[in-house]
């Protein structure tokens, strides 16, 4: 059966850089619960980042694959450079689907460690762009598939392919 990585905070748990959880009421969800399939992971948490924390934004104009190769920088408002420390949460969150076994991942959007399809300008202006987050990213470029919380459905029959 496959496991799937879930970012802890869609599971009502509170660790995101407000200190809230973005729970998610699916039934898909509850099942996978039941099934055992669930390994939550919040990466910021796990790399040390404490609850509350500074938002924090990838460099305008850059990309998750470019933090990945050394050539961007994720900042907190207050311009504090925190990139090693979301580098960090992203091997943590890879090397935890390879020890599980996790084939799939379903990330929180928006974030610059979990965003599948979105994050923010990098301005802290609320202006969301198109892409990743680092751990979106590390994780795609190692085969594992993510999806977004608003993508619960793909992901399901993405499951049942693999059936």
């Amino acid at each position: 059966m496959d496991k799937i990585l879930v970012s802890s905070c869609l599971l009502g748990r509170p660790v995101r850089y407000n200190g809230a959880g973005k729970r998610v009421e699916s039934a898909l969800l509850d099942l996978w619960r039941e099934q055992g399939r669930i390994v939550a992971l919040c990466p910021e948490v796990a790399a040390g980042f404490p609850t509350p924390r500074p938002p924090a934004e990838i460099e305008p104009g850059k990309q998750a694959e470019d933090v990945l190769a050394g050539n961007a920088r994720i900042h907190e408002r207050s311009g504090a450079d925190v990139t090693v420390q979301f580098r960090s949460g992203a091997d943590i969150a890879l090397a935890t689907a390879r020890s599980h076994d996790c084939r799939f991942a379903l990330l929180t959007d928006g974030s610059p460690s979990c965003g599948t399809s979105f994050v923010y300008s990098g301005r802290f202006d609320g202006v969301s762009r198109e892409g990743k987050g680092v751990v979106a990213a590390l994780l795609s470029q190692n085969g594992i598939a993510v999806f977004a919380e608003n993508q619960i459905e793909l992901l399901a029959e993405a499951l049942d392919r693999q059936i």
